[in-house]
């Protein structure tokens, strides 16, 4: 199962390195684009929801990995001083998500 890691910046100028078991994180986040806070971790709980089931599916365990990125996110968010700012994607690797293999999941 291919993994991914994305770096984020939150409006008081952190920067966060976070990991994902799946390239799913391509579905909900884009690198270069910035996110009301509330929408960034709305979109990131689910991908990473997702994430976690996809490692389910295939080895029988959720993967934990993916939740305690979620929990360090949820952390810094808890940490930010304004609800109004923005968190910004900065990078995402791999850049892209590889073509499809038949009966394959990313």
């Amino acid at each position: 199962m291919p993994e991914m890691t994305f770096d984020i910046r939150w409006p008081d100028g952190n920067v966060q390195s976070c990991y994902s078991p799946s390239l799913v994180i391509h579905d909900h986040l884009t690198a270069g684009a910035d996110y009301p806070i509330d929408e960034f971790l709305q979109r990131v709980s689910t991908a990473l929801t997702v994430a976690a089931e996809r490692v389910k599916e295939k080895f029988g365990f959720y993967c934990t990995s993916a939740m305690q990125t979620l929990e360090a996110i949820e952390s810094a968010a808890a940490q930010t001083l304004t609800e109004t700012g923005t968190v910004r994607v900065l990078s995402m690797n791999p850049s892209s998500v590889p073509a499809a293999t038949p009966g394959g999941k990313s």
